[in-house]
């Protein structure tokens, strides 16, 4: 009987926890103790596995049910135990042997009499499915799959209906990349408060918290090395630095306000974006005076306090408000006349960002991406555009962005958008032409020309040791 390493003991749990409370999954890891407990090595085991399972629970829970018997039932904790260690089995290189002996064990740990079953679920597992999955990623990786949906399904354990809509949208090359990027650990990226701090000072605080860091093209960006050490740092919590994606941040860029200038943020969520708005401004000279919106409470004096711990409250508002009434006659005070910018942050699929957000895989409806449908996210976007574009001046920009890599809610909206009554006052720009953009060195223009599609919208996708998919668009009032 081999002991059960730490590591597996813990990422069970979490993901028990996970079904009997429907969390997020990172939500639960970053206010876990026993995974703070965990040495680091542990540590990075259990996310794999956690983050792992939630993002292949459909396939995972089909590969266990094609091994049991017809008629067979199995407790929820020991489902919770298979998944574990048949993602082990079939996407981390942990030898087989070890697998099974360490799977056994943890169904032992929650249902003794169901050690046996366990022994004999996780044998076929490794007879049967292990080698469909390697098979599958190596047709991709070779480019030589005849039924690249399928392959991609069996590879990332995703709903093929997913993987269609994927291809309708980005083509086989993308989804190429995608698919082989999908299950590897995204990267850490930060991006440094330059209200508080200096670049030099911003160095000398992560070397004192010990962060491996390497700069990065974008001013104020590095990837982290070692993110364990990053909440331990005091970093975050202090709002001295931010963890964002890279690709976010060159978006922030594009709608990059110049200082003084006047700007309506919709969807601020937790306000990393309103930060980086603030600091694309200061490199300019100083700070932009930010209204930002969102339709949640919570959200709302969350952000609110994160502003006040950077030190730009005194230049950002922050008000519940529902974007979709932006052209109403009523507005509050704050909210009246117009703006320089108008930067919407849309609520969207998320399937850019999959890696960071593995509960979306298997819980997105083909319904809430359908365009026709009035309860749609994309007829949901649409409106948000129509009733913002309202509030932006004569000559004004207007952002829209997204993480999704679904064409209709991207190219599909903004097109809508200009078709529309009031989407006939506005033209398309190239976002190279955004100031924050043009303004960058070479190297960092370089690195956002190189997602900017020939029709002039930012559009990246996920790619192995690489930044998260993300798209925007650049409109001007005339």
């Amino acid at each position: 009987m081999s002991v059960l390493s730490p590591a597996r003991i813990v990422a069970f749990e979490m993901v028990s926890e996970r079904r009997r409370r429907g969390a997020h999954m990172r939500d639960l890891l970053r206010t876990s103790r026993a995974m703070s407990g965990l040495a680091p090595r542990d540590r990075a085991l259990a996310s794999r596995l956690t983050l792992g399972v939630t993002a292949t629970v459909g396939a995972l829970d089909a590969m266990i049910d094609s091994h049991l018997r017809h008629g067979v039932h199995i407790e929820p904790r020991v489902r919770d135990a298979l998944r574990v260690s048949c993602y082990e089995l079939c996407w981390l290189d942990t030898p087989t042997a070890v697998v099974i002996s360490q799977g056994v064990e943890l169904v032992r740990r929650v249902v003794p009499r169901a050690a046996g079953l366990a022994n004999a679920v996780l044998h076929r597992v490794s007879e049967h499915d292990i080698a469909a999955v390697c098979e599958a990623e190596h047709r991709i990786y070779e480019g030589s799959s005849d039924l690249l949906a399928k392959d991609i399904a069996i590879a990332c354990g995703m709903p093929e209906p997913l993987v269609y809509q994927l291809l309708a949208s980005c083509g086989e090359e993308v989804c190429r990349e995608c698919a082989l990027a999908h299950l590897q650990p995204a990267p850490v990226y930060i991006a440094t408060n330059l209200a508080m701090l200096s670049p030099e000072e911003a160095v000398r605080r992560m070397q004192q918290a010990r962060l491996e860091v390497q700069p990065l093209a974008i001013p104020g960006s590095w990837q982290v090395t070692n993110p364990a050490r990053l909440a331990p740092s005091g970093l975050v919590r202090n709002a001295l630095v931010f963890p964002v994606d890279l690709a976010a941040q060159m978006v922030a860029r594009i709608a990059g306000p110049l200082p003084g200038q006047r700007v309506l943020e919709v969807g601020q969520g937790r306000g990393t974006k309103t930060l980086l708005l603030q600091m694309a401004a200061l490199e300019q000279g100083g700070l932009a005076e930010i209204v930002s919106i969102d339709s949640e409470d919570y959200k709302v004096r969350l952000a609110s306090s994160r502003m006040a711990v950077a030190g730009v409250s005194a230049h950002t508002q922050n008000l519940c408000f529902d974007a979709s009434q932006l052209d109403s006659p009523q507005l509050p005070a704050a909210l009246s006349g117009g703006f320089d910018m108008v930067f919407i942050d849309a609520p969207c699929s998320g399937t850019g960002t999959l890696r960071r957000h593995p509960e979306i895989v298997w819980g997105l409806s083909r319904a809430s991406v359908m365009a026709h449908r009035a309860d749609s996210l994309p007829a949901l976007q649409l409106r948000m555009l129509r009733a913002a574009s309202q509030r932006v001046r004569p000559g004004g920009s207007l952002a829209y962005a997204t993480c999704s890599l679904l064409k209709q809610e991207n190219t599909g909206v903004v097109q809508a958008f200009l078709e529309s009554s009031e989407g006939r006052s506005f033209e398309q720009v190239s976002v190279l032409e955004a100031p924050a953009v043009r303004s960058l060195s070479d190297e960092a223009y370089g690195l956002v020309a190189s997602c900017v599609t020939s029709e002039g919208y930012f559009a990246s996708h996920p790619r192995v040791a690489s930044f998260d998919g993300h798209f925007c668009a650049l409109l001007r009032r005339v």
